[in-house]
Protein backbone atom coordinates (compact mmCIF):
# COMPACT_ATOMS: atom_id res chain seq x y z
CA UNK A 1 0.00 0.00 0.00
CA UNK A 2 2.91 2.17 0.43
CA UNK A 3 3.90 1.88 -3.16
CA UNK A 4 0.32 2.55 -4.20
CA UNK A 5 0.18 5.91 -2.05
CA UNK A 6 3.63 6.87 -3.56
CA UNK A 7 2.43 6.43 -7.06
CA UNK A 8 -0.71 8.43 -6.22
CA UNK A 9 1.37 11.01 -4.95
CA UNK A 10 3.12 11.59 -8.57
CA UNK A 11 0.39 10.89 -10.34
CA UNK A 12 -1.23 13.73 -8.16
CA UNK A 13 1.70 16.21 -9.08
CA UNK A 14 1.42 15.10 -12.77
CA UNK A 15 -1.25 18.16 -13.59
CA UNK A 16 1.04 20.61 -11.34
CA UNK A 17 3.84 19.54 -13.79
CA UNK A 18 1.84 19.99 -16.91
CA UNK A 19 0.67 23.48 -16.46
CA UNK A 20 4.03 24.27 -15.03
CA UNK A 21 5.62 23.15 -18.34
CA UNK A 22 2.69 25.04 -20.30
CA UNK A 23 3.37 28.27 -18.46
CA UNK A 24 6.97 27.99 -19.74
CA UNK A 25 6.77 26.35 -23.15
CA UNK A 26 3.32 29.60 -23.68
CA UNK A 27 1.17 26.87 -24.59
CA UNK A 28 -1.96 28.09 -22.37
CA UNK A 29 -3.04 30.57 -25.23
CA UNK A 30 -4.11 34.14 -25.48
CA UNK A 31 -5.33 34.62 -21.91
CA UNK A 32 -3.03 32.10 -19.74
CA UNK A 33 -3.86 33.29 -16.51
CA UNK A 34 -7.50 32.42 -17.15
CA UNK A 35 -6.40 28.91 -18.32
CA UNK A 36 -4.34 28.50 -15.28
CA UNK A 37 -6.70 29.39 -13.03
CA UNK A 38 -9.52 26.93 -14.85
CA UNK A 39 -7.02 24.47 -15.32
CA UNK A 40 -6.46 24.20 -11.62
CA UNK A 41 -10.67 24.21 -10.52
CA UNK A 42 -10.87 21.76 -12.63
CA UNK A 43 -8.44 19.50 -11.44
CA UNK A 44 -9.79 20.42 -7.77
CA UNK A 45 -13.01 19.80 -8.17
CA UNK A 46 -11.97 15.88 -10.09
CA UNK A 47 -9.77 14.86 -7.18
CA UNK A 48 -12.62 15.90 -5.10
CA UNK A 49 -15.43 13.89 -7.42
CA UNK A 50 -12.58 10.98 -7.15
CA UNK A 51 -12.69 11.45 -3.08
CA UNK A 52 -15.82 11.18 -2.73
CA UNK A 53 -16.04 7.65 -5.42
CA UNK A 54 -13.58 6.09 -2.94
CA UNK A 55 -16.72 4.30 -0.98
CA UNK A 56 -18.52 3.41 -3.57
CA UNK A 57 -15.14 1.81 -5.38
CA UNK A 58 -14.17 0.22 -2.74
CA UNK A 59 -16.98 -2.69 -2.46
CA UNK A 60 -15.56 -3.88 -5.78
CA UNK A 61 -13.05 -7.25 -5.70
CA UNK A 62 -9.77 -5.86 -5.27
CA UNK A 63 -10.46 -1.95 -4.64
CA UNK A 64 -11.05 -2.36 -0.45
CA UNK A 65 -7.97 -0.43 -0.03
CA UNK A 66 -8.93 2.31 -1.96
CA UNK A 67 -10.20 3.76 1.54
CA UNK A 68 -6.20 4.32 2.76
CA UNK A 69 -6.10 6.67 0.29
CA UNK A 70 -9.04 8.36 0.38
CA UNK A 71 -7.24 11.05 2.89
CA UNK A 72 -4.35 11.86 0.04
CA UNK A 73 -6.81 12.56 -2.79
CA UNK A 74 -9.30 14.76 -0.47
CA UNK A 75 -6.10 16.56 0.10
CA UNK A 76 -4.94 16.68 -3.54
CA UNK A 77 -8.72 18.00 -4.33
CA UNK A 78 -7.84 20.89 -1.98
CA UNK A 79 -4.08 22.02 -3.03
CA UNK A 80 -5.58 22.49 -6.19
CA UNK A 81 -8.44 24.39 -5.18
CA UNK A 82 -5.96 26.28 -3.16
CA UNK A 83 -3.62 27.22 -6.25
CA UNK A 84 -7.25 27.83 -8.15
CA UNK A 85 -8.23 30.61 -5.13
CA UNK A 86 -4.60 32.10 -4.80
CA UNK A 87 -4.19 32.14 -8.96
CA UNK A 88 -7.71 34.27 -8.59
CA UNK A 89 -6.47 36.37 -6.22
CA UNK A 90 -2.59 37.16 -7.24
CA UNK A 91 -2.45 36.59 -10.28
CA UNK A 92 -5.98 38.10 -11.63
CA UNK A 93 -6.71 40.68 -9.02
CA UNK A 94 -2.86 40.90 -7.99
CA UNK A 95 -3.58 41.10 -3.78
CA UNK A 96 -6.55 43.98 -4.64
CA UNK A 97 -8.61 42.63 -1.76
CA UNK A 98 -11.02 45.62 -2.02
CA UNK A 99 -11.82 44.83 -6.16
CA UNK A 100 -11.97 40.83 -5.02
CA UNK A 101 -14.57 41.96 -2.35
CA UNK A 102 -16.53 43.49 -4.94
CA UNK A 103 -16.34 40.82 -7.48
CA UNK A 104 -17.17 38.37 -4.56
CA UNK A 105 -20.59 40.50 -3.76
CA UNK A 106 -21.11 41.18 -7.57
CA UNK A 107 -20.92 37.41 -9.05
CA UNK A 108 -22.18 34.28 -7.76
CA UNK A 109 -20.42 32.21 -8.96
CA UNK A 110 -17.39 33.36 -6.97
CA UNK A 111 -19.59 33.17 -4.06
CA UNK A 112 -20.83 30.32 -4.62
CA UNK A 113 -16.75 29.37 -5.31
CA UNK A 114 -15.68 30.73 -2.03
CA UNK A 115 -18.61 28.97 -0.17
CA UNK A 116 -17.25 25.53 -1.40
CA UNK A 117 -13.67 26.52 -0.63
CA UNK A 118 -14.16 27.55 2.96
CA UNK A 119 -16.30 24.32 3.37
CA UNK A 120 -13.26 22.46 2.28
CA UNK A 121 -10.95 24.41 4.22
CA UNK A 122 -11.82 22.91 8.11
CA UNK A 123 -11.78 19.29 6.41
CA UNK A 124 -8.25 19.97 5.03
CA UNK A 125 -7.18 21.50 8.75
CA UNK A 126 -9.21 18.23 10.48
CA UNK A 127 -7.84 15.39 7.84
CA UNK A 128 -4.82 14.09 10.45
CA UNK A 129 -5.61 10.84 12.72
CA UNK A 130 -5.03 13.51 15.20
CA UNK A 131 -8.41 15.33 14.63
CA UNK A 132 -10.07 11.89 14.14
CA UNK A 133 -9.61 10.63 17.52
CA UNK A 134 -10.08 14.57 19.12
CA UNK A 135 -13.47 15.30 17.40
CA UNK A 136 -14.77 11.35 17.67
CA UNK A 137 -18.06 10.92 16.24
CA UNK A 138 -18.27 14.87 15.20
CA UNK A 139 -15.51 14.38 12.87
CA UNK A 140 -17.65 12.04 10.77
CA UNK A 141 -20.89 14.91 10.73
CA UNK A 142 -18.02 17.42 9.82
CA UNK A 143 -16.83 15.69 7.01
CA UNK A 144 -20.48 15.45 5.83
CA UNK A 145 -19.78 18.72 4.14
CA UNK A 146 -17.41 17.61 1.70
CA UNK A 147 -21.05 16.99 -0.34
CA UNK A 148 -22.13 20.45 0.09
CA UNK A 149 -18.75 21.78 -0.62
CA UNK A 150 -18.71 19.78 -4.02
CA UNK A 151 -22.39 21.12 -4.75
CA UNK A 152 -21.30 24.07 -4.56
CA UNK A 153 -18.31 23.81 -6.79
CA UNK A 154 -20.30 22.47 -9.60
CA UNK A 155 -22.65 24.94 -9.55
CA UNK A 156 -19.87 27.63 -9.44
CA UNK A 157 -18.57 25.94 -12.65
CA UNK A 158 -21.78 25.98 -14.12
CA UNK A 159 -22.55 29.80 -13.73
CA UNK A 160 -18.73 30.44 -14.53
CA UNK A 161 -19.40 28.76 -18.12
CA UNK A 162 -20.74 31.34 -20.64
CA UNK A 163 -21.61 28.64 -23.29
CA UNK A 164 -20.48 25.04 -23.20
CA UNK A 165 -22.32 23.67 -20.06
CA UNK A 166 -20.81 20.28 -21.40
CA UNK A 167 -17.86 20.02 -18.31
CA UNK A 168 -20.19 21.26 -15.68
CA UNK A 169 -23.13 19.05 -16.73
CA UNK A 170 -20.57 16.08 -16.37
CA UNK A 171 -18.91 17.02 -13.07
CA UNK A 172 -23.42 17.79 -11.90
CA UNK A 173 -24.02 13.89 -13.46
CA UNK A 174 -21.42 12.12 -11.59
CA UNK A 175 -22.13 14.38 -8.65
CA UNK A 176 -25.52 12.81 -8.31
CA UNK A 177 -24.98 9.86 -8.85
CA UNK A 178 -22.43 9.56 -5.49
CA UNK A 179 -25.55 11.47 -3.94
CA UNK A 180 -28.25 9.00 -4.56
CA UNK A 181 -25.58 5.80 -4.09
CA UNK A 182 -25.14 7.59 -0.45
CA UNK A 183 -29.19 7.81 0.06
CA UNK A 184 -29.19 3.87 1.75
CA UNK A 185 -26.91 5.18 4.05
CA UNK A 186 -28.24 8.47 5.14
CA UNK A 187 -31.80 6.57 5.71
CA UNK A 188 -29.97 3.83 8.07
CA UNK A 189 -28.02 6.44 9.45
CA UNK A 190 -31.20 8.49 10.31
CA UNK A 191 -32.81 5.72 11.53
CA UNK A 192 -29.63 4.68 13.80
CA UNK A 193 -28.37 7.80 14.73
CA UNK A 194 -24.96 6.74 13.83
CA UNK A 195 -22.32 8.42 11.40
CA UNK A 196 -22.68 6.99 8.24
CA UNK A 197 -18.76 7.65 7.22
Amino acid sequence: MIAASRFLFVVGLLPLAWLTYAAWQDLLGANPIERAIRFCGDWALWWLLLTLSVRPLRRVPGLTELIRVRRMLGLFSFFYATLHVMGYVALDRYFDWESTVRDLLKHPYITVGALSFLLLLPLAITSTHGYMKRLGRYWGRLHRLVYISAAFAVVHYWLMVKADHLQPALHGVVLTMLLVWRIPAWKITMRNKTPPF
